[in-house]
């Protein structure tokens, strides 16, 4: 791993909140994959084979690039950094590279055409490349980041980063289960259009987990459930106040409904308060009664 810089180790990482994707770090994504494509990384999946059959001697361009177009049409070989492409695009692109690259490794040199056979290192080069590329993210304070799986995820807000990940849900109840990983999964996607669909997801399990505790009604059970996460009344009461706020918000804005009558959410930001104030609630009944998180 690189070194922090000074900065870094004097302040602090920055604040990973920033969602868009400005054109200096456009360039440095430019640079990373543009140096993979000269030292013949991405031969690994695109191969240029020497004249005389001896093996692989770096990357096809033409191969990548026809690859490139088909799979990312928004984007455009070669890469140009006075043209940032639309962001999910660049996402979609740090993802096919992950994907193609390799660490090459030099096995022999070829006198005649002065060229180096190759042959390759997926793992060392996935990482290198995860590597240089989230460092681009996180000095640039972009809330995304490149996972070992490949895929770009979004990091949540700070405050609620930490819970979101490492809770695990075993409520006895595999849909109920299903609708929070759901919800989580697409509230960690980079687009904001899925994220908006966690919402939904979140209150479809809200909605479930009020039914979870034996009862006549749903009123019974919500009533059991709130009686055994907290026994102090002035907290008890606020939890009864805060779900029945919640579950009007839910009927009120255009979340798991979609008449005319509802009220639309104009903001990315407004998703994120309303998902933290949601999921920490489903979070603390969770672990109060047992069933994890």
């Amino acid at each position: 791993m690189a070194p922090e810089y000074f900065s870094d180790r004097e302040l602090g990482e920055r604040p990973r909140s920033r969602d868009d994707i400005p054109p200096n770090v456009w360039g440095g994504i430019i640079a990373i994959i543009v140096s993979r494509v000269e030292d013949g990384s991405f031969g690994y999946r695109y191969p240029w084979a020497c004249p005389d059959g001896k093996g692989t001697a770096g990357c096809d361009q033409e191969s990548f690039s026809l690859a490139l177009a088909a799979e990312i049409p928004d984007i455009t070989w070669p890469l140009r950094a006075n043209i940032t492409p639309p962001q999910l695009a660049i996402l979609d692109l740090l993802e096919f590279c992950y994907r193609a690259v390799a660490k090459p490794e030099e096995y022999d040199f070829h006198s005649f055409f002065r060229h180096s056979h190759l042959s390759f290192n997926p793992e060392e080069g996935r990482a290198a490349f995860r590597e240089d590329v989230n460092r681009i993210l996180s000095r640039n304070g972009l809330a995304y980041e490149l996972n070992t799986e490949g895929l770009v995820v979004r990091l949540a807000p700070e405050a609620v980063r930490e819970p979101l990940m490492t809770a695990v849900f075993n409520t006895g109840d595999s849909e109920l289960n299903s609708l929070i990983e759901a919800a989580r999964k697409k509230y960690l996607a980079p687009d904001p259009n899925t994220r908006r669909e966690s919402l939904e997801k979140l209150w479809d399990a809200w909605e479930r987990l009020k039914t979870i505790e034996p009862g006549k009604d749903k009123l019974a059970s919500t009533t059991a459930l709130l009686n055994k996460a907290a026994s102090e009344p002035t907290f008890r009461a606020t939890l009864e106040s805060e779900a029945r706020e919640l579950t009007l918000i839910g009927n009120k804005f255009r979340i798991r409904h979609s008449e005319t009558t509802q009220v639309p959410l104009e903001l990315n930001e407004h998703v994120d308060y309303l998902f933290h104030r949601l999921f920490s609630l489903i979070r603390l009944l969770l672990k109060t009664t047992g069933r994890g998180g």
